[in-house]
């Protein structure tokens, strides 16, 4: 069975974005940008929230149509389109979503547990609101957390607080030129 893998961007004080949703601090180069793609083409799905899949669906299903985009970058275009992404939101209808795309209403544990089952190997877990759901409900097998060498004061923590401690144990790290170290734990 595939695990669910929180897979975030955070500055080094632990945030996820600014307060007006920026990312603009994030370090992406080819470097790093190909690193993520080759993790992800390995995955199964994605799951993403209504505002990060709206975000992506902007960009991503064109973004190598533009001549002016090459790389890593057109490569991903293409990864993002073709794997299948789970949109967890009360109010898309399955008609507002498009690229392989299936709505799910709520998170509930058994039916994640299914998907996991069905999935056939890892799903990528990403966004401030999904996240925080699938951590309050005990629902995250592992952690790759991408460390970008910015702190940016406030913004949205990459994690709620909780009243538990869940320990888990390093996999690995890695370390890209542009400063940004990716941090590897699973549940211990």
């Amino acid at each position: 069975m595939g695990k669910i893998i929180l897979m975030m961007s955070v500055s080094l004080d632990g945030f996820i974005q600014g307060p007006e949703r920026q990312i603009d601090w994030h370090r992406v180069d080819d470097e790093l940008h190909q690193h993520f793609n080759d993790q992800l083409r390995a995955m199964s799905g994605f799951l993403h929230g209504r505002v990060v899949y709206e975000l992506m669906a902007e960009f991503w299903p064109t973004a190598d149509a533009d001549p002016s985009v090459s790389g890593p970058t057109a490569e991903f275009a293409g990864i993002w389109r073709d794997m299948p992404k789970y949109v967890y939101s009360r109010t898309l209808r399955q008609s507002d979503v498009g690229w392989n795309s299936t709505v799910v209403r709520d998170v509930v544990p058994s039916e994640v547990a299914a998907l996991k089952a069905a999935a056939g190997g890892d799903l990528a877990l990403g966004g401030a609101d999904l996240a925080a759901s699938f951590l309050r409900q005990d629902l995250v097998d592992a952690y790759l957390i991408t460390v970008h060498p910015v702190r940016i004061g406030r913004g949205t923590p990459l994690f709620p607080p909780s009243d538990g401690v869940v320990p888990l144990r390093l996999e690995g790290t890695r370390t890209f030129d542009s400063g940004v170290v990716q941090l590897e734990y699973t549940r211990a």
